[in-house]
């Protein structure tokens, strides 16, 4: 990326199903969904949304290799997407196991995401 414009951040949680992809689609989501930017199109090359350039820096806690990065990706509408996997967030216990919920074990699994937009 040439030039970050913005970055949003948000967390997202999966609290039974030790899914760690949902809970980074959620991080995405928190970071993105409550934004407007009428302006952004002014700062790109050809004024077009599909020049954006977004990168995603994912703190996950465990289990990387089963984090979905396409899945991830399809939380941007537009533009060129990366995604870079850092160690973060938080595994902690949940306090229960709900076999219902496909539950592996009483693990929640807690994401941090930093989304940087740019050209």
């Amino acid at each position: 990326m040439e030039k970050v414009i913005f970055i949003e951040t948000g967390v997202g949680v999966d609290t039974h199903g030790q899914d760690i992809t949902k809970a980074a689609r959620r991080a995405v989501q928190n970071a993105i969904h409550s934004n407007s930017m009428p302006g952004l199109k002014d700062y790109l090359p050809g004024q077009s949304l599909h020049n954006m350039r977004v990168n995603i820096v994912l703190g996950v806690p465990a289990d990387q290799e089963l984090l979905d990065l396409e899945a991830v990706k399809e939380e941007i509408p537009y533009g060129h997407v990366t995604v870079e996997v850092v160690s973060g967030g938080l595994a902690t216990t949940s306090g229960i196991i709900l076999p219902e919920q496909d539950d592996k074990n009483d693990l929640m699994y807690i994401v941090i995401a930093a989304v940087q937009v740019g050209y």
